[in-house]
């Protein structure tokens, strides 16, 4: 039986990689051991910041709604805990969302926590 050779395959492997890392510096798009670690690396980043965006998100959020609660002569914490007792049972995204595109609804909202 002849010997067969993965010159083939292996060429198209390494131009796969080669291609994910095309815009990077240095020694990273044109050989394939720091293509390879540069990809790896890459994904490791992209997963743990598709985690980190939540909780910046939710930092924002939480920022939005202490500034329009201020607005409205309250904390944060008493407007959450007012929220809380009254079972208002709205998430901070629609709350923050609340905040800066409907002030009158947002008001409302510390106006029934208030009474």
């Amino acid at each position: 039986m002849p010997r067969t050779k993965g010159g083939v395959k292996s060429h198209r492997r390494h131009k796969r990689v080669l291609a994910i890392t095309k815009g990077q510096r240095m020694s990273r798009p044109f050989r394939f051991k720091r293509a390879s670690e540069a990809r790896l690396k890459s994904l490791w980043y992209a997963t743990r910041d598709r985690k980190d965006r939540k909780g910046d998100m939710r930092r924002l959020w939480i920022m939005r709604i202490n500034a329009a609660a201020r607005l409205h002569g309250m904390s944060y914490s008493r407007f959450m805990d007012g929220l809380k007792k009254s079972g208002i049972d709205l998430d901070r995204k629609i709350l923050a969302e609340m905040a800066v595109n409907d002030a009158a609804a947002f008001a409302a909202v510390v106006k029934s926590i208030a009474a």
